[in-house]
């Protein structure tokens, strides 16, 4: 295949590029090698691969017997998921010194029995802690609609892969925001799962973690059938199955709004607050009953009680490498030197603050769900401001600095982490200075149908997939 031919291929979608390895048009080795090009053009201006596995994806593609929906499309996997005979670096040094995985995730296995051909991990912030994707391990990763902005984090990898057309759709996981942060900051569709919903969230169901996974990509659909694809059934199940969703609803909705910071009531961007509006209006043209409303919760208090339990997952972090590093200390030629912060602002907490903040939160997303009695879906800003400028948050900063700069910038996803809730950053809306704008939609516990439903509507509405940034294959 020829360079044309490669980059021709790279504005399909996967549930096309299946299809078309299906009919036989192109090979799954074609498929993959086209990628492998892309990748390798793109790889010096946006520096979105941790880790290139092109020897491993060429001659699974070769096999010529890949099943499931997505067979020989090629894919990008975020680099927190181990791989049998790889490395997991998460976006640290410190990763430098561990083994090699000696078996897959549950999430590898799921997404190779879907049939996606994994190339190479994509890029994150250290250990997933940044709206931004600027580890200190190997560099920033950049926007293709700006080289001078960043991706979003902590999936920027996969997100700056995905919009410059590299592979259509990429692995990411969102703790605390981590998938509609970079989908907002790339124009791209990105949902976040509620918590258990999706295969290898079995040992996360149980308890109380942050982190859901699925993906970043062009369409809807893409989405849609790599959620129908990983969701948990039978006795592993902990939700009722949505299935396949594969379009809009006639179902008109009761869609709440607000706009303002959630944690000091400030207006964000007027970037921001334009591309609400034209939401809303949007969103009424199509027969939607729109009402203003306001957290039914303390969002200070609820952000606050968040930052205990994303500390502590760092001081839980720093512990892991003390044993694994045979009792040396953990230092800033190791780990970047916020992880240290955070880790030490934990260790400082009282004494049964984290089991409090947890006890807080479990309340405050009973008011949550209670929303929900009123509204459909609920609509918000992702970010406050578009995507910030490369050196803005990084793990170099200190804990003061970085959660001044957040609280002004990536401060309207962590709640859906917090509560287990489903919500989407739909891209509707570009700045002046051409930079993509998500508009966040976020719904009942367990209620992604009324999502992908939604987003279907709002993309026939407002048609984005074909778009194309400066930086693009």
């Amino acid at each position: 295949m020829n360079t044309k031919d490669s980059n021709d291929i790279a504005s399909i979608d996967a549930t096309g590029l299946a299809a078309m390895i299906r009919r036989g048009d192109i090979s799954a080795l074609e498929a993959v090698d086209a990628a492998i090009a892309r990748a390798e053009a793109l790889q010096p201006q946006l520096n979105f691969m941790a880790k290139p596995l092109y020897a491993r994806a060429r001659q699974r593609a070769r096999t010529g017997d890949i099943t499931g929906p997505f067979a020989g499309v090629p894919f990008l996997l975020k680099d927190m998921y181990d791989m049998k005979g790889s490395k997991t670096r998460w976006g640290s040094r410190l990763t430098w010194l561990m083994p090699a995985a000696r078996k897959n995730s549950p999430q590898v296995d799921a997404y190779e029995a879907a049939g996606l051909v994994i190339i190479g991990r994509s890029s994150m912030s250290e250990f997933g802690f940044l709206p931004t994707t600027e580890a200190l391990a190997c560099g920033p990763t950049r926007n293709p609609w700006n080289l001078g902005h960043t991706p979003g984090g902590s999936s920027g990898g996969s997100a700056a892969a995905v919009a410059a057309g590299v592979v259509p759709m990429a692995d990411a996981a969102d703790g605390g925001g981590s998938i509609r942060i970079p989908a907002s900051c790339c124009g791209l569709f990105g949902l976040k799962p509620s918590f258990g919903r999706l295969i290898g969230d079995q040992e996360q169901a149980a308890g109380f973690d942050l982190t859901a996974e699925h993906c970043v990509s062009r369409t809807v659909r893409d989405s849609a059938g790599l959620f129908a694809a990983m969701e948990r059934s039978g006795t592993s199940a902990v939700l009722s199955p949505v299935g396949a969703v594969t379009g809009p609803s006639t179902r008109r909705l009761r869609v709440g709004y607000f706009i303002d910071n959630v944690v000091d009531g400030q207006a964000p961007d007027p970037e921001v607050v334009s591309s609400i509006e034209s939401t809303l209006r949007l969103l009424e043209g199509l027969g939607h009953h729109v009402e203003s409303t306001s957290l039914p919760f303390d969002g200070a208090a609820t952000f606050n009680d968040f930052l205990t339990l994303f500390t502590s997952a760092a001081a839980e972090t720093v512990g892991i490498a003390r044993k694994a590093l045979l009792g040396i200390k953990p230092n800033r030629f190791l780990l970047e030197p916020l992880t240290l912060e955070m880790a030490t602002y934990a260790k400082q907490l009282p004494t049964g603050e984290l089991a409090n903040a947890k006890t807080r939160l479990t309340a405050a997303a009973s008011t949550y769900n209670d929303w929900f009695n009123r509204f459909d879906v609920i609509v918000s800003p992702v970010l406050a401001q578009p995507p910030v400028p490369i050196g803005a948050i990084h793990g170099g900063l200190s804990l003061d600095t970085v959660l001044e700069r957040v609280s002004c910038y990536a401060i309207y996803t962590m709640m859906h982490n917090a509560f287990g809730a489903p919500a989407m950053s739909v891209p509707l809306h570009w700045s002046v200075a051409g930079l993509p704008i998500g508009v966040q939609f976020a719904g009942r516990f367990g209620d992604e149908r009324t999502l992908f439903e939604l987003a279907y509507e709002l993309e026939a509405a407002k048609p984005w997939a074909d778009k194309r940034p400066p930086v693009f294959a």
